[in-house]
């Protein structure tokens, strides 16, 4: 029963990433309007009417590029703001404390973290504190669980998960959750530049948004002053089998060795038309190991499972 409970924990995680999607923000940044000088004010009887008009519409033009270059100016220094934020180190690694609930199913575990930029993020979780019971490894090219006490394991490409490829959900949506920071596509378009819609929020909050297709949207809630990312949403409209939606919170942050504040604490919640489940990731640390290999190999003692198979078992979890 106990392998069941830690392959669950890894199941519900990777179903829930996969589950995904967001919201939109519809408040724009403050304006600041222009003044206009006096000069022309004698003359302003002896000119037609239509000359005032034509007057009248170069001024409110005037108006409008200078709002839209000041909030052009506000948007990018803030993106600037938030690009120094993003982490220096190309490894992160700690212990951690992992808790999931799924309706009145509770279980807390202890395991790593480690995660190296660009190149893989894997999460063990532990059996009894020292024996590790299922590990789940995500790549650019794959993503992998391994139950490590019944020797099985699942491997795919991510064009194997329908959702993922029509979506263009890849490695670096995944990692952009994982690192803290606003998603970057590997093909480009939703990014830290003009695709990103820049709003005000509450509390002294900024809103970043994007959309990246009829059904999916994605949103960010970092805060002014540190520009530091808060809140993942991820938001998956489908109004024939419900709405599905992903929020990732942040919270703790602590410096790390290049000086740059990380969270300690990762609370997902993954809400679906039929079960909500959420997840508590608590790192003890913030390391940079790099001593470590970066890709799981395994003995033919494994035996890989049908992925129609796995599926099915885990979405009835």
């Amino acid at each position: 029963m106990k392998s069941l409970r830690y392959l669950k924990a890894l199941a519900w995680l990777l179903v829930s990433l996969a589950v995904a999607t967001s919201c939109s923000s519809s408040r724009g940044l403050g304006r600041r309007g222009g003044g206009g000088g006096g000069e022309r004010v004698r003359q302003t009887s002896r000119i037609s009417k239509s000359q005032r008009i034509a007057q009248e519409k170069e001024a409110q033009e005037q108006s409008a590029v200078q709002v839209v270059t000041t909030d052009t100016l506000q948007k990018e220094e803030f993106l600037g703001q938030m690009a120094k934020n993003v982490q220096t180190v190309r490894f992160i690694t700690s212990k951690i404390k992992f808790s999931v609930e799924s309706g009145n199913q509770q279980m807390t575990l202890t395991g790593n973290l480690k995660m190296k930029r660009d190149d893989v993020i894997r999460l063990q979780l532990m059996a009894f504190g020292f024996v590790e019971a299922g590990r789940l490894e995500f790549t650019p090219e794959y993503v992998m669980i391994i139950d490590r006490i019944n020797k099985q394991y699942l491997k795919l490409p991510y064009n194997q998960l329908d959702f993922m490829r029509v979506n263009n959900i890849d490695f670096n949506v995944i990692q952009s959750l994982f690192w803290n920071e606003v998603y970057k596509s590997s093909a480009g378009g939703l990014g830290r530049g003009s695709a990103l819609d820049v709003t005000e929020g509450v509390d002294n909050d900024i809103v970043l948004s994007a959309n990246t297709g009829d059904r999916l949207s994605y949103r960010w809630l970092a805060e002014r002053g540190t520009a530091r990312v808060k809140m993942a949403n991820i938001l998956y409209t489908d109004r024939y089998r419900g709405n599905s939606q992903l929020n990732w919170d942040y919270e703790d942050f602590k410096k790390g060795d290049d000086q740059k504040f990380f969270p300690r604490k990762h609370s997902v919640t993954v809400t679906t038309p039929d079960k909500e489940v959420k997840f508590s990731m608590v790192l003890n640390y913030i390391g940079n190991d790099e001593n470590w290999d970066t890709r799981t190999k395994l003995s033919s003692k494994y035996r890989q499972v049908d992925v129609d198979e796995i599926l099915r078992r885990f979405m009835a979890l």
